[in-house]
């Protein structure tokens, strides 16, 4: 039975500096510190979009509807619908700051990016060799432009940050 619990996105949103932008972005996140050892107990499987948790969207939705998490509802310029989550939460002291200094970094970075470099971490996870190169065969389109290179450049960014798991060598 998956994770359910708006308290733990709400956290993950304000460790990630008060405001996520995307749905996407903040399962990437989430799926991100759960692999570093910052979890929250949420379960991921692979889907078009890379990692994915279903506790993580229900969370979001159930944290929205008891107001615990504001959602504010954007039209993208090709015409799809995304979300800005925001939390007013001061940080919490018993958080430790590289879990914040994490979160904002990979909040910060670019949104294909961040799903380029949350899929290769899987990928690593669940076994795969050569993460980058599955991870460019399933992508192809986000892959380009510099893009790949952009979410190594997040991954050895991320890699300084000092976490309980440290990210694959892989990757």
């Amino acid at each position: 039975m998956p994770v359910t619990d708006p308290e733990l996105v709400a956290a993950i949103v304000r460790d990630a500096g008060g405001e996520v932008i995307g749905r996407t972005r903040l399962q990437q996140i989430a799926y991100l510190l759960d692999a570093v050892g910052f979890g929250d107990g949420f379960r991921f499987s692979y889907k078009h979009y890379g990692p994915y948790s279903k506790g993580v969207a229900d969370s979001a939705a159930l944290g929205v509807l008891f107001k615990r998490i504001a959602e504010v509802k954007k039209q993208a310029d090709w015409g799809g619908v995304y979300s800005i989550y925001s939390v007013n939460d001061q940080p919490d002291d018993g958080v430790p700051p590289s879990r914040r200094e994490f979160a904002c970094r990979a909040k910060d970075s670019g949104a294909v990016a961040l799903v380029l470099a949350g899929t290769a971490v899987f990928l690593s996870r669940e076994g795969y060799d050569d993460p980058w190169s599955e991870t460019e065969q399933r992508k192809p389109e986000k892959s380009e432009s510099g893009r790949l290179t952009q979410a190594k450049e997040l991954l050895a960014e991320l890699k300084r940050i000092t976490v309980p798991i440290p990210l694959p060598d892989n990757v």
